[in-house]
C-alpha cells in the first residue's frame, strides 16, 4: 500500500487518484476557515506559485471536526478560498481525519508518520504531511508550524 493508492473526492466531487501527483513532492494540509490557523492559506499558496513548476503541490482537504471551524458546503469553501487567499492549488471535499469515518488516506497517513508521542490522531486543523517525490511520508509538522518554517525542507527535496 503506497500514498498512490487513494483516490479522493474532488471540491467539485471528481474522482482524483493520488497517483496523479507521482513524482510530485506533496504537501497534505487538512483546513478550516474559521479557524485561528486559516490565515496559513497564505503561505500554503505563496510556497505553491514559487515550487509548483518544479514539482511541488499542495492537496488541502478541509475538515470539520475541530469546533465546528468548517460547517460550510464545498462550494462555499471554495469560494472562501479563492476569494479571501487567492487560492488555486487542488481543494478536496470535505472529510474526516479523525475517529470511524476518518478517510482511508488519512487513516494511513497518521498510522505511517504518528505525532507526538506516537499519537495517531489528528490534533488539530492544519497539521501538514510532507511526501517526498517517492511517496514516502518524510514528515509531519504541527499546526503551529507555519508554511515558510517547511519551506526549507520542500527545497531540498524537489
Amino acid at each position: 500500500m503506497s500514498i498512490y493508492d487513494f483516490t479522493v473526492k474532488t471540491i467539485t466531487n471528481e474522482d482524483r487518484s493520488l497517483a496523479d501527483y507521482k513524482g510530485k513532492v506533496m504537501l497534505i494540509v487538512n483546513t478550516a476557515s474559521n479557524c485561528g490557523f486559516t490565515p496559513q492559506y497564505k503561505g500554503l499558496q505563496r510556497l505553491y506559485e514559487v515550487y509548483q513548476d518544479r514539482g511541488f503541490v499542495v492537496l488541502g482537504f478541509p475538515c470539520n471536526q475541530f469546533m465546528n471551524q468548517e460547517p460550510a458546503a464545498n462550494e462555499e469553501i471554495m469560494s472562501f478560498c479563492e476569494l479571501n487567499f487567492g487560492v488555486t492549488f487542488p481543494l478536496f471535499a470535505k472529510i474526516d481525519v479523525n475517529g470511524p469515518n476518518a478517510h482511508p488516506l488519512y487513516q494511513y497517513l497518521t498510522k505511517n508518520k504518528p505525532g507526538l508521542l506516537g499519537s495517531t490522531a489528528i490534533k488539530w486543523n492544519f497539521t501538514k504531511f510532507l511526501i517526498d517525490r517517492e511517496g514516502k511520508i518524510v514528515e509531519r509538522y504541527a499546526p503551529t508550524d507555519k508554511p515558510e518554517q517547511i519551506e526549507q525542507k520542500i527545497q531540498d527535496l524537489l
